[in-house]
């Protein structure tokens, strides 16, 4: 355990990766693919307690939408509006800690803010046992949205500590791979659920509580900090020049930014398609269901064979050709909806192999750039300020896509791949030069 007590050594001189995109050193002797390597990648980084740990995220991330919206509607007898409400309350107040977050990362903590996560995660789904109506939902609602929010930066954060280079991308692509699996698990169980009664909703909130704390205890047992090399340096200016004037951040601030449209990737697939093909093309939602089970099998065997297979590409070109082959998609969409029938249901679940393609290249590169680009001090504001955007992102999504879709898809798609191109142009000429 001696990774975990000392994280990762001082980098060494930069050598030419291999044919197969592996570097020396550590990266060399990571497995290339298959189950092994989701196996020694997930371990990579803090050992099996760490894995279990993202086996808990996971299933708790399928679980949260559609559990908490359930539970408030069929235990707390809470209409859909208010429940909903509730929930962007928790999704709002998430947003708002990132930033602290972010600082107290800075500070030198690791295991224990991804603890912390886990641990208000925990006290979310015992508010929820404990809640008797609109204002213990809307609590619960906002300790799993607290919690939820700021796991994504806090395993960010972790993975870096203990693994470097393109051993990190690898870590993060198979925590991703398994927070995939994680959605589809959790929703199954969430439906389990519903078929069981409000007794089986308030069992799975007090098993959701009881996992969450025992994962937060084997997290918190990791003792991981940063190094004394990354604490941030005296300055002669003041203490808080220093992240806003280290061209690193402002960088990965620019790149914030151009991902906001990216951020609206996601809803496409659960909000803009079923749209289109139910109240547009008048198809039998079996397609939106179809389209969106093939995507979810399609990320978790794909997302990391390919982030190992472009792992001597650069991560901002990586990123930029996902931003073009989602533009590309949003444009097939357009072009498949103008056929009408089942052959333009068919035509849509077509172009959505290469949006499930443009998904992959975006989420296995986004994280990983700014990991990489961040100043080791400055590794926790990097990583808040994008999962900042992502969050703002895939809060508007839903209200900007159904109301480009009322105006029309011959409006939706052209913007939203408008806006994605650019997007795409801007991180390609963020790319440091030389």
């Amino acid at each position: 355990m001696s990774l975990i007590q000392s994280p990762k050594p001082a980098p060494t001189p930069p050598t030419a990766p291999s044919p197969a995109g592996a570097a020396t050193g550590a990266d060399a002797e990571r497995p290339r693919s298959g189950p092994a390597a989701l196996l020694g990648l997930l371990t990579a980084a803090g050992g099996p307690r760490y894995a279990a740990a993202l086996l808990v995220d996971a299933l708790g991330t399928g679980l949260l939408r559609p559990f908490l919206l359930l539970y408030g509607i069929g235990v707390l007898a809470l209409d859909a509006g208010t429940a909903g409400l509730a929930m962007s309350a928790g999704m709002v107040a998430g947003l708002l800690v990132l930033p602290l977050t972010g600082r107290w990362i800075d500070l030198g903590a690791r295991s224990l803010p991804a603890a912390a996560t886990l641990l208000v995660r925990a006290a979310g789904s015992v508010t929820l046992l404990l809640a008797d109506g609109v204002a213990g939902f809307t609590a619960a609602a906002v300790l799993l949205g607290v919690g939820s929010q700021s796991w994504p930066a806090t395993h960010a954060a972790v993975v870096s500590t203990l693994t470097e280079g393109r051993t990190r991308d690898a870590a993060l692509a198979a925590g991703r791979t398994l927070r995939n699996a994680g959605l589809g698990a959790g929703a199954l169980l969430a439906t389990l659920a519903v078929a069981g009664g409000t007794g089986t909703l308030q069992l799975l909130a007090g098993v959701t509580a009881a996992a969450c704390l025992l994962a937060a205890g084997l997290v918190h047992s990791l003792r991981v900090s940063a190094p004394a090399a990354e604490a941030p340096s005296p300055e002669p200016s003041a203490a808080t020049a220093a992240p806003t004037t280290d061209p690193a951040l402002r960088r990965i601030t620019l790149l914030s930014v151009a991902n906001l449209p990216f951020a609206f990737t996601f809803d496409v697939l659960e909000v803009a398609l079923p749209a289109l093909l139910v109240l547009h093309l008048h198809a039998s939602a079996a397609w939106s269901s179809g389209i969106f089970v093939g995507n979810t099998v399609l990320v978790i065997a794909l997302q990391l064979a390919v982030v190992l297979r472009l792992g001597e590409r650069s991560r901002h070109t990586v990123l930029a050709t996902g931003g073009i082959a989602l533009t590309l998609s949003y444009l097939g969409f357009w072009a498949a909806g103008g056929l009408g029938g089942t052959a333009a249901a068919g035509a849509v679940a077509a172009v959505s192999v290469l949006y499930t393609f443009g998904e992959i290249l975006y989420s296995g590169s986004g994280t990983a750039l700014v990991a990489a680009t961040a100043p080791p001090h400055l590794l926790g504001r990097a990583l808040a300020r994008w999962e900042l955007s992502m969050g703002v992102g895939r809060a508007l999504a839903p209200a900007a896509l159904t109301a480009l879709l009322a105006v029309g898809p011959g409006v939706l798609w052209p913007v939203l791949a408008g806006a994605t191109l650019l997007s795409s142009v801007a991180v390609a000429r963020l790319r440091p030069r030389g």
